[in-house]
Parts: C-alpha cells; sequence; structure tokens
C-alpha cells in the first residue's frame, strides 16, 4: 500500500485532527532546520512544498534553468524525503524547478532520484507533466477561449516552454495510482497542500484557504519568515502554527495574508472553483497560533487553465555604476537621454538588428518613476543600465560606448574632466546572459473535464534501494 492508501484506510474521519507541514516557501532555496524538525517531531500526516512561481520573471521559464542551485536543492529534498519516508506520510512537491517546464520537471526529477539511491530509500514516485501542446493552446486563441490576465499579448510560436497550472485533480490522480512522493511540473500553490486533506473529506472551502496560506510557509507571521509552517485541520476549520518559536499567527497577521497575490481579497480562483472567504473568521488560540473558519468552496461550470510562457527578446549586457557628484545627479536625466542617442548614432539600429538601451537611477527613480523629482537631491545614485541586443557581440558595443560617453560626460559645474562614474566592480558591463519576455499569461477555456485532466499525464516510477 501507498503512504496515502495506508492513511486513509484508518483515517477515523473529518472531525480527527489532519496535520498538514509545509516544509518551505520554495524548495531549493534553503529549509530553515531547527523549525523544519519542530514540525516532523509534531508527526504532521502531509509534507508538501510548493518549488516554483514567475514571481522571479520571465528567465527560467524561457531558458528551462532553476532559480536555486542544485546543490540546495539536493539538500532540501534530502530533508524532506528522509522525512516522509520516516514517518510513511505523502510528500507533494509543486512546480518544480521554479516553472515547472519539462527540463525543470527532468532535472529535480533526477537529483531526486540521486538522493533516494545516498539515502537507500524505495518508494513509488509520481511525476506529472504540465507542458502545454502548443497546437491546442493556438486553436484555443483562434477560437476566442485564450483570455489575458494582464496586458500581455499572446505570443505562442516564438515561445520555448509552455505550461498550464494543474490544480488538485493531477495530484488526486497520481496518489489513486499509489504514488509516495509527487513531484508535479507547474501547478497551483494550493494543490499540493490542499488534495489530501479533500481527498480525506475535509471541506473544500477551508482546504484551500489552509493552503493559500500555507504555501508560504511563516511569511503569515509577526514577524513573517520562511520557516516550516504546520496546519491543523479539524472539522470546517483550521489552525496555524509556525515552527519557529519566534514566529506568531495572529488574527490579523493571517487575515492580511488573503491581499497576498489577490485582486479580490475574498476570493481565491483555482482552476475546479473558488474560495469565498467573505465570511472567513480568524480567532486566537494563544499568542502564536490562530484558528480560521468561515471559507467557502464553489465548484466552477466550465474547466480552464492558466497558461504561462516565455519568448526569447535577444541577450542582455548589464552596466553598473555609481554616481556622488551632485550636479551629474540633478542633470542626470538630461545626460543619460543625450548617452543614448549618441549611442544611437555611432550603433544605428536595424530592422534585422534591433536593440535597446536604458537606465534607472537608484535614489531617484529605479524603483518607482515618481511624477515628480525628490525636492532634495540624494547624495550618491546608483545607475544600472541595460542592452539587450539580438547577440551579445552588440549588446556589448553598445553598453561600452554608452558607459565611455557617460564616464567623461560634459555638463554645467563640473569641476574634474577625471571621471563621472564609481565603478563597483571591473569590467563594469556584465553579460547578463540571454534575455526573455513573457509572450502567455492567459486563461484558456476547456470544454471538459476529461480535457482539464489530459492536459497533466501522470508517470510512474518506482524507486528502489540502491538504484541511482
Amino acid at each position: 500500500m501507498s503512504a496515502f492508501s495506508r492513511l486513509a484506510a484508518d483515517w477515523p474521519g473529518t472531525d480527527a485532527p489532519l496535520r498538514v507541514l509545509a516544509a518551505s516557501g520554495q524548495l531549493g532555496l534553503g529549509i530553515p532546520k531547527a523549525a523544519f524538525d519542530a514540525g516532523i517531531a509534531r508527526a504532521p500526516h502531509v509534507i508538501a512544498a510548493d518549488m516554483g512561481s514567475i514571481d522571479p520573471g520571465p528567465h527560467y521559464l524561457g531558458s528551462g534553468k532553476m532559480a536555486a542551485a542544485p546543490s540546495m536543492v539536493r539538500r532540501d529534498l534530502a530533508m524532506v524525503l528522509r522525512a516522509a519516508r520516516d514517518l510513511d506520510v505523502p510528500l507533494l512537491i509543486g512546480s518544480s524547478g521554479t516553472a515547472g517546464a519539462a527540463p525543470h520537471l527532468a532535472e529535480v526529477a533526477a537529483l531526486l532520484r540521486s538522493v533516494a539511491a545516498e539515502l537507500g530509500l524505495a518508494f513509488r514516485l509520481a511525476t506529472i507533466a504540465a507542458d502545454m501542446p502548443r497546437d491546442m493552446v493556438q486553436a484555443a486563441e483562434h477560437a476566442n477561449r485564450l483570455a489575458p490576465i494582464g496586458p500581455i499579448t499572446a505570443q505562442i510560436a516564438p515561445s520555448t516552454h509552455i505550461v498550464g497550472q494543474m490544480g488538485q485533480r493531477a495530484f488526486a490522480t497520481a496518489l489513486a495510482a499509489g504514488a509516495d512522493v509527487i513531484l508535479a511540473g507547474r501547478a497551483c500553490d494550493t494543490a499540493p497542500f490542499a488534495v489530501v486533506p479533500v481527498l480525506l473529506g475535509y471541506p473544500k472551502g477551508p482546504a484551500v484557504h489552509m493552503a493559500k496560506i500555507l504555501e508560504c510557509t511563516s511569511l503569515c507571521c509577526e514577524p513573517g519568515g520562511r520557516d516550516a509552517m504546520l496546519a491543523t485541520l479539524s472539522g470546517d476549520g483550521f489552525s496555524l502554527e509556525s515552527m519557529n518559536p519566534s514566529r506568531a499567527a495572529t488574527p490579523l497577521s493571517v487575515a492580511a495574508h488573503a491581499l497576498y497575490e489577490q485582486a479580490d481579497p475574498t476570493c481565491v480562483f483555482e482552476p475546479e472553483g473558488h474560495v469565498d472567504l467573505s465570511d472567513a473568521r480568524y480567532t486566537a488560540i494563544d499568542a502564536r497560533c490562530v484558528h480560521v473558519s468561515g471559507a467557502v468552496w464553489h465548484d466552477s461550470a466550465q474547466p480552464s487553465v492558466k497558461v504561462e510562457a516565455a519568448r526569447p527578446v535577444g541577450h542582455r549586457v548589464a552596466i553598473l555604476a555609481g554616481v556622488a557628484d551632485p550636479g551629474f545627479i540633478a542633470a542626470s536625466s538630461e545626460i543619460l537621454s543625450a548617452v543614448c542617442d549618441l549611442v544611437a548614432e555611432m550603433i544605428p539600429q536595424t530592422q534585422d538588428a534591433p536593440w535597446t538601451l536604458q537606465f534607472r537611477r537608484y535614489g531617484i527613480d529605479g524603483v518607482l518613476d515618481w511624477p515628480t523629482p525628490p525636492t532634495t537631491t540624494p547624495r550618491e545614485v546608483f545607475l544600472f543600465g541595460e542592452c539587450i541586443a539580438p547577440d551579445l557581440e552588440t549588446a556589448r558595443a553598445v553598453a561600452a560606448a554608452a558607459r565611455q560617453h557617460l564616464l567623461h560626460w560634459g555638463f554645467d559645474g563640473r569641476l574634474c574632466t577625471g571621471g563621472n562614474l564609481a565603478f563597483p566592480i571591473t569590467p563594469p558591463e556584465l553579460d547578463a546572459g540571454p534575455a526573455y519576455a513573457f509572450s502567455l499569461y492567459h486563461i484558456m477555456q476547456l470544454d471538459t473535464w476529461d480535457a482539464l485532466d489530459a492536459l497533466f499525464p501522470v508517470t510512474l516510477h518506482d524507486i528502489e534501494k540502491d538504484r541511482p
């Protein structure tokens, strides 16, 4: 029997406390060991972790590379895998390898196999692919069944990877097939945390609400952090407690987390439906633990899936420099514009070889484009320049020319011609590699639930002891 089958066969009912441990807010970026060990000591019935997001930008989806270092992924996988197998409980991981496309899932699966061999563990692994058929997405666009979520125009053909966000159904299929461990491609953040409670009969509204908060681990606490978090479901509600004793889950901090990544704090949308939080209630159990209830689930009338993709846009070179000259800082807007114009004269753009050059002034408007300049000139400003060109050679040429002319640009009141810029490193131009842009961030409508299920195929692997 699988870990889930044994759990389900012996489960006494939804009045019993079901403990779900969130091991990491993003597996592979380091699990704090003390808090994780404290969570394991509480004997959770499920261990789950999210591993990815599009938050780090389009590079990882476009390139097929992980945001985390393989050595750290191995460390985190070893911690959660050893604990899950020692407790004989399901281990569920969503959005493997950051973006959850085929190369990400394959790399994480290979690391997991290596870790299992080193630890001498045997179990049934399920991998769930999330790659969307390109022709299906194109057909959906032609049939007006592809709706943008934000201001991103669909560009399907040049996309390197296209993924869809799976919900609980795909995880449930893998558990029903006997999986002890699940590695999923791109997945809704809530799915690996909510699926076992729902399969055991707990109300779906509270289960998904719990998952929405739990997937960020202790981020919902005061002070917020990334330590392991334990949720305990019972009846129609759940409690939350950080496994780090210095963090407190309070009614205010947990309720505020409903605003996280949500346009409407009362509604959490998933592929299978949505959770209504209008009547959610948050009650302190003690100074560090809160009880939550009142969430209501509503099934969708029609299935849909969020699709994400990224396309290559060229090669990126970055320029790093600091400025402390008050005259330069005061005139920096005009200086930067003039330098960009000069470089464009020296390195003309063509239709076949376009490039872009832009600067951000950290200390003035690097993060936010303020409607009016600061009343007091900053003492120092950091300049970040970025050139994206069709190839590395062009990007380097543009960046180097811009840097050199900026270094010696004349302005009223300049006291020294030696140079305007302070470079923190040399060379001040950094090769940032291929650049990508999001090319899909859309909702694709489907005709049937079977069509949704077919998008996320489950593959089973029997991992045997001492076999890499």
